[in-house]
């Protein structure tokens, strides 16, 4: 049962590795398939697409990669011409050869688009889509330029070498190889191949550029694995590196100490192979320099723009302080459900991430009995909250507040909101007008129209009761302990508050009076 779970999840995992390794030879048949079939009803149909596109890559990896120049259309007719006239013995018309050329190179760059290569994936349950160039252009002043792209790179490359599966370089294989076979010559053939694929990191770090440039966050995992490879890729060189330097050490010391007539019979060509061996591997070990040194400036940017992404994401989308202000602005309190009823949701949904499997297979049991060790938590009695401390403040702003009034209406027997303001700036300042507190009370005090202090004693009917009440001390119970007041309000007349720029609060003035 676990072998067969080991290889249903080596199938899935692995489809979607295997299906972008084919991806590069899907254009290939593509235009080996379609493009003669209907071009001027077949004419050109013992053309070979398939040598055609070899002939194309190989142009373009040389001039790219080995003299480190781009293409123009001009330059690429003139080398397909040649190569339509000496292979195939094509003799048409030069306008039409134009056209011919014109159609194969608009399908090898499939129209400036990507091919696009659609698979299955299982572990998404669902369908996919690679797509992949094999040339590429851009503008530089005016003037078209063209370069063969990375997965065209490999393609070309993958089709005359055949990767070892320990991922080591097949480049480096080879060399090892031509050294120790004497080779010299074809040695240095190798050693460009190698300098070809780190020319070809050097290009896909532009690449993720790009993507970074447009897309952050697709560029940010091509950025990752791009790391990833080429540090995997360094660390499988750098030892054979050393290797074939010790070779060709080697060589060079028995080209010296062989036979003067060796030597004067063809040595010295192999002294002078042998030389350029050694200086073409050293050009590499500058390269691999130089890719260092801008994979880390490509880790650096990628790090920078991403942080800027984050950023941008978690700029604020909705201002609760707004919101707040346009609720009490248009008087609707139910408005605020919308808000905060998400709040107080629970969350429904549970996950399980299906890595954890494999964790849960791999996992070594641990069939010892072992006991629960319990610790005696000390609860501190002593700390006291915010919302406590906010709750004995507002209880006791309310019971002061109240006690004036009451102090009023006992001397007076009655009494206006304005002459209870002034006595509260009298009596606490005038930041008082800034307290919020104060209004709040005022609310809370416009619930009823009359209030008993006697029948409060016994039960409280509202928040505000029941603050009063536990800030009343037993001599004031006894001195306002009879009192009823009622409650007046006057709607056409409306105080303001505040002086200045401060003058923002307004409230309906309220008359009190005892009742007898």
């Amino acid at each position: 049962m676990a072998e067969k779970y080991i290889m249903i999840h080596d199938i899935m995992s692995e489809h979607k590795d295997r299906m972008l390794n084919l991806k590069k030879y899907y254009p290939f048949f593509v235009l080996c398939e379609t493009t003669f079939s209907q071009y001027k009803e077949g004419k050109f149909m013992d053309l070979d697409m398939g040598y055609i596109t070899m002939a194309t890559l190989r142009y373009f990896i040389n001039e790219n990669n080995f003299h480190e120049s781009e293409i123009t259309y001009e330059q690429y007719e003139k080398f397909l011409s040649e190569i339509l006239r000496r292979e195939f013995q094509l003799e048409i018309p030069e306008e039409e050869e134009k056209e011919l050329i014109g159609y194969i190179f608009d399908k090898i760059k499939n129209d400036g688009k990507a091919f696009t290569f659609s698979y299955f994936d299982p572990e998404e349950k669902k369908k996919k889509a690679a797509r992949v160039k094999l040339l590429d252009s851009r503008i530089v002043d005016g003037v078209v330029l063209y370069h063969v792209t990375t997965d065209g790179i490999e393609f070309y490359l993958d089709t005359k070498e055949i990767k070892d599966e320990s991922n080591i370089s097949v480049q480096q294989l080879l060399l090892e190889k031509m050294i120790q076979s004497e080779n010299f010559a074809g040695g240095i053939e190798v050693v460009k191949r190698i300098n070809n694929e780190v020319n070809k990191l050097a290009l896909q770090k532009k690449e993720v550029l790009d993507l970074l440039s447009y897309d952050v966050f697709s560029g940010a995992k091509a950025s990752e694995e791009y790391m990833e490879t080429v540090a995997r890729w360094f660390d499988e060189e750098s030892k054979l590196f050393e290797k074939n330097r010790a070779l060709i050490d080697k060589a060079f010391a028995k080209a010296n100490n062989a036979n003067k007539e060796i030597v004067q019979a063809g040595e010295s060509s192999i002294l002078s192979e042998i030389h350029k061996l050694d200086t073409e591997l050293k050009k590499t070990i500058i390269k691999h320099g130089e890719l260092i040194k801008e994979t880390i400036e490509l880790q650096n940017i990628a790090d920078e723009m991403i942080a800027r992404a984050k950023l941008r994401k978690l700029r604020p989308v909705f201002n609760f302080r707004d919101a707040l202000k346009k609720t009490m602005n248009n008087n609707r309190a139910d408005r605020l459900e919308v808000l905060l009823s998400p709040l107080f949701m629970p969350k429904l949904t549970k996950n399980f991430a299906p890595e954890m499997l494999d964790r849960i297979l791999e996992s070594k049991m641990d069939n010892t009995d072992q006991g629960e060790k319990i610790e005696k938590k000390q609860v501190d009695t002593d700390y006291v909250f915010e919302d406590e401390i906010e709750d004995a403040r507002i209880s006791d702003n309310f019971g002061r507040l109240f006690g004036e009034l009451l102090e009023q209406l006992w001397k007076h027997g009655k009494t206006t909101l304005s002459e209870l303001m002034a006595i509260y700036e009298i009596k606490f300042g005038k930041e008082i007008y800034r307290n919020g507190d104060v209004y709040s009370y005022l609310v809370h005090l416009a619930q009823k129209n009359q209030y008993d202090l006697k029948k409060m004693q016994d039960k409280q009917d509202t928040f505000l009761e029941g603050l009063v009440m536990d800030n009343m001390s037993l001599e004031k119970k006894d001195r306002y302990g009879d009192m009823v007041f009622r409650i007046m309000f006057n709607a056409d007349n409306v105080l303001r508050f505040g002086e200045g720029k401060e003058e923002a609060f307004t409230i309906t003035d309220m008359q009190f009076e005892t009742v007898k």
